[in-house]
C-alpha cells in the first residue's frame, strides 16, 4: 500500500503540492527505527485518536512516567497505561483491535511523532500497537512547555452536546490541541495544532474553526476529511489540569485570507466530554513559538 490514500492525494493535488508531499512521504516507514524508539520511552504524553462503537471519532490522552512507552520490536508499541473511566475510547479499545492514530510530544524540545496503526488491550498492562506509519513531524507550531501530570479530580466526567461559557472561554484562549481524524477505510490520525491564543476561533456553542497553516504538505488531517467528515478534538487547560474532548464533523473552508494559512477548518460540535483534573498542568504562559502567526483581535 502506498503512503497516502486517495483524500490525501486529492487534497495535495488540489492544494498544488503533490511534489512536496512525495517528498516527506519518503520519511513514512512501516517500522520504528532506533532514534524513534528511544524518543517514545522518554516520553510522557501520548495522544490516542480513534472511531468509537458508534463510528464517533474521538482525541484521548495518555499520560506515564518515561518509559511508559516502549517500542517491543520494530513493529510493535506497548502503552503502559489505560484510558480513564469515562473516556469516550475506553469502551472500543478494550473489545479488541482498533485503528489508532496516535502522537507523541516533546514540548520541551519541540519534538513530535506519529505512529498509526492497530491497537489491541493488554488489560491492565495497557495496549500495545501495531504500527504501519512511523513519522516525525517538524517542530513549528509547538509552544515550549513542560507539564506535569494533574491530580485526578473526585468528580466525574460530564457530558453535553454543545459547549457552555465556561468551556467556550477555554477555548478561546487555547495555544495547543489536537485533533483525531479516520480514512473512509477507518484508518485512524491523530495530529498536533498549535497557535497563538486565538487561532481556535469560538463562532457559537456547536461551531469552531482554525487556520490550516502551512506545514509539511502530507494533508493527513485534511485528506481524511475529504473521504470522512467525522473528528475528534483534544484541548487541554494548562491552567487547570481539566481535559476537554469534542467530537463532531469537519470540513475544509478552501479559501481563506488568514495570516499563514490558505485553507481553514470548522468544527461542528455533536458532543462534548469534560473531565476534571484529567490533563496536563503547565500554568503560566509558555514560550510560544516563533512560527505562530499573529492573530486578529475578532475570532469570531
Amino acid at each position: 500500500m502506498g503512503t497516502y490514500h486517495p483524500g490525501e492525494r486529492a487534497v495535495q493535488a488540489r492544494s498544488g503540492l503533490t511534489a512536496p508531499a512525495d517528498h516527506a512521504g519518503r520519511s513514512v516507514r512501516d517500522t520504528i527505527p532506533d532514534v524513534a524508539a528511544r524518543f517514545l520511552a522518554t516520553r510522557r504524553v501520548f495522544v490516542l485518536g480513534a472511531a468509537d462503537r458508534d463510528g464517533r471519532v474521538w482525541s484521548s490522552l495518555l499520560t506515564g512516567a518515561p518509559g511508559f512507552l516502549r517500542a517491543r520490536d520494530e513493529r510493535t508499541v506497548d502503552v503502559a497505561a489505560a484510558l480513564r473511566d469515562g473516556d469516550p475510547l475506553a469502551g472500543v479499545l478494550s473489545d479488541g483491535p482498533v485503528q489508532v492514530g496516535a502522537v507523541a510530544l516533546d514540548p520541551v524540545a519541540r519534538r513530535r511523532m506519529r505512529v498509526n496503526g492497530t491497537a489491541r488491550s493488554r488489560g491492565p498492562e495497557g495496549l500495545r500497537i501495531t504500527a504501519d506509519q512511523v513519522y516525525a513531524n517538524c517542530p513549528k507550531y509547538i509552544q515550549r512547555r513542560d507539564p506535569v501530570p494533574s491530580v485526578p479530580a473526585d468528580a466525574p466526567p460530564t457530558r453535553g452536546e454543545r459547549l457552555t461559557g465556561a468551556q467556550q472561554e477555554v477555548l478561546r484562549r487555547a495555544d495547543t490541541f489536537f485533533v483525531a481524524t479516520a480514512s473512509d477505510s477507518g484508518a485512524a490520525d491523530a495530529s498536533h495544532r498549535g497557535g497563538a491564543p486565538g487561532f481556535l476561533a469560538v463562532h457559537s456553542p456547536e461551531l469552531l474553526s482554525w487556520p490550516d497553516y502551512v506545514g509539511n504538505a502530507m494533508f493527513m488531517t485534511l485528506g481524511n476529511l475529504w473521504v470522512n467528515p467525522r473528528a475528534g478534538l483534544l484541548v487541554p487547560d494548562w491552567e487547570t489540569g481539566d481535559l476537554l474532548q469534542l467530537t463532531g464533523t469537519a470540513r475544509v473552508r478552501w479559501e481563506d485570507d488568514t495570516p499563514g494559512a490558505r485553507r481553514s477548518v470548522e468544527f461542528t460540535v455533536q458532543e462534548v466530554v469534560a473531565s476534571p483534573g484529567a490533563g496536563l498542568l503547565s500554568p503560566g504562559a509558555p514560550e510560544y513559538s516563533r512560527a505562530n502567526p499573529p492573530v486578529g483581535a475578532d475570532t469570531g
